[in-house]
């Protein structure tokens, strides 16, 4: 899990996606030791975190190639990949002018979790990507357009890069003007999946 982050205005909504996937490989029990210092902060750069998997005898893929935000008719889209041993759990952002909703794909099931109104920062990711935005939302927005909100997300997605290898450096951004429907949205993924 990596980061996804979007800003709901009444104006528009904005979100952006890291593209980076690490595929593991190795003992279950070092994965989940590895992961667990990836996501908590305590590997910061590309390098440390081969020399850790290397260490630990773990196996890894990076991939900086992976679309996690996109936009359909108006509705943006993100979602993030959870992996707890064999089961996989994906979160799913929806945002549109005006509202957003969270939902989980567990099981090919999809079920809204949390809905919300305009004038929120959304932030899907693992421990320390949420703590990273959550600390340049606080510290960093004062109110304003989307604009405003865009220069921000980009601004934390840099942060975030440079502060945990679980985020790519490359990041895509969508965004939109349009109020669509996002229960349209939600019950076409929910009958893909």
């Amino acid at each position: 899990m990596t980061l996804v982050i979007a800003f709901i205005g009444n104006q528009g909504a904005v979100m952006a996606g890291d593209m980076r996937e690490i595929a593991f490989g190795g003992d279950d029990s070092r994965i989940e030791d590895l992961e667990r210092e990836l996501y908590s902060g305590s590997i910061t750069s590309d390098t440390d975190l081969a020399e850790r998997a290397d260490e630990m005898g773990v196996t890894i893929r990076v991939r900086d190639d992976k679309a996690k935000v996109s936009q359909q008719d108006g509705v943006l889209v993100g979602e993030v990949t959870e992996t707890e041993g064999a089961a996989v759990a994906k979160r799913r952002l929806y945002a549109t002018t005006g509202s957003y909703a969270i939902a989980e794909v567990l099981d090919s099931r999809l079920r809204v979790m949390q809905r919300g109104r305009a004038s929120n920062f959304v932030v899907l990711g693992n421990d320390i990507t949420k703590k990273i935005a959550n600390q340049c939302i606080q510290g960093m927005w004062e109110g304003g357009t989307i604009q405003d909100a865009l220069r921000l997300l980009m601004l934390t997605m840099q942060i975030a890069a440079s502060a945990t290898a679980s985020v790519s450096r490359t990041f895509i951004l969508v965004h939109t003007d349009r109020a669509a429907n996002l229960a349209d949205a939600i019950d076409r993924d929910s009958h893909r999946e």
